[in-house]
């Protein structure tokens, strides 16, 4: 198949559904990572199509909404000082913080902007020389590549008020985490394709071995996502552990070499908080030292202070898929993408905002995976 309309065949669609019910003789629970992929699933109601055996939990795939409240207060602070200018992708503006969001900073006058690339703020930074240009680093594996070019052009062009604030985290030690935690009911787990194409699916393999699950490697259409969990379902019914790789189109084992080598040469791995979820080892990138003039943090450091979620948002128990948006009492009445509680009402690639946008105010029949 080439084409976009194929992966959205519903006579295509039809013969997974059926092979997925054939398949199936006993519960399973599956976790898709990416928060693409459960709008996907939202949107086309693919987990209604499923039997009532499969239950699909949603992952903490949207980077935006893990990323902690105390890095978006220091966002917010840095891009409130008069001789910066803070850019960012978009969904990052409306995510709250303690007390207020980037889009406030804006309207107050500070030179808040949405770019579509980290290189844009390299053309900035060489245009306004008087001031430091801070990036908003934000993202899985995904992004790192695009932002440690620009921290790379950065160093060698001399561009010295250039900045990157960085809250980068890793897929596989998150999902490390939610499968050692005492409440996890996840059995196998459906990839991140767009992560899978830059860094491969290696790290999986062990990680597969060690839990004794099934992960598949999966993308983000109809077809995609229904092939991942036939696989996944077969997998599970078989007892077979390990990494498949449906979404060959895009993903090889390795990845993508040269963007695998350039993260290693601009970043190192660190720790990493995940809001809502806590501090997770070895999950996020840091600078390494010989690039750490570009690191905003260290620029502009911020005095730290304790911060508390809203009590009534439980968005942590929906990012480790304990919880589904419609199980929050605040979710779609006193939590909307126009009033948000917390990060994942207010992400393109948030659960609650998927189940708001594609009108999951209620439960879908009698289903409990939905």
């Amino acid at each position: 198949m080439k084409y976009l309309d194929e992966y959205r065949d519903p006579k295509a669609a039809e013969t997974l559904r059926r092979a997925i019910r054939a398949a199936t003789t006993r519960p399973w629970t599956l976790m898709e990572v990416c928060g693409g992929q459960t709008h996907t699933i939202v949107k086309y109601g693919i987990d209604g199509l499923l039997p009532p055996e499969i239950a699909l939990v949603h992952g903490p795939g949207c980077p935006v909404c893990v990323t902690p409240l105390e890095t978006i207060d220091q966002a917010i602070a840095i891009a409130a000082r008069p001789d910066v200018i803070f850019c960012s992708f978009g969904d990052m503006l409306r995510v709250p913080g303690s007390e207020r969001d980037l889009l406030t900073v804006k309207a107050r006058g500070g030179d808040v902007r949405v770019v579509y690339s980290p290189l844009d703020c390299l053309k900035l930074a060489e245009q306004h020389p008087d001031r430091t240009v801070v990036f908003f680093a934000v993202g899985f594996e995904t992004t790192a590549p695009a932002n440690a070019m620009a921290v790379w052009h950065a160093q060698r062009r001399g561009v010295r008020n250039s900045a990157v604030l960085v809250s980068h985290v890793r897929v596989p030690p998150a999902m490390t985490a939610i499968l050692s935690a005492p409440a996890n009911r996840v059995q196998g787990f459906l990839a991140a394709g767009h992560v899978c194409t830059v860094m491969g699916y290696e790290e999986y393999e062990p990680l597969a071995a060690r839990f004794h699950v099934p992960i598949v490697v999966t993308g983000f259409e109809p077809l995609d996502l229904l092939q991942g969990i036939y696989q996944g379902v077969r997998m599970l019914e078989e007892g077979r552990v390990g990494v498949e790789n449906p979404y060959a189109r895009a993903v090889t084992r390795e990845g993508n070499p040269h963007a695998r080598r350039l993260i290693d040469e601009v970043f190192e791995v660190t720790d990493r908080a995940w809001r809502g979820i806590g501090t997770i080892p070895a999950s996020g990138y840091r600078l390494r030292a010989r690039y750490q003039d570009f690191d905003a943090g260290r620029r502009f450091p911020v005095t730290a202070r304790p911060v508390r979620e809203a009590t009534e948002c439980i968005a942590g128990l929906i990012l480790q898929g304990v919880k589904k948006p419609r199980e929050c009492p605040a979710f779609g009445g006193r939590c909307t993408p126009e009033r948000p509680l917390g990060a994942t009402m207010v992400s393109s690639e948030g659960a609650c905002a998927a189940y708001y946008h594609h009108g999951r105010l209620h439960t879908l029949g009698s289903r409990t995976n939905a």
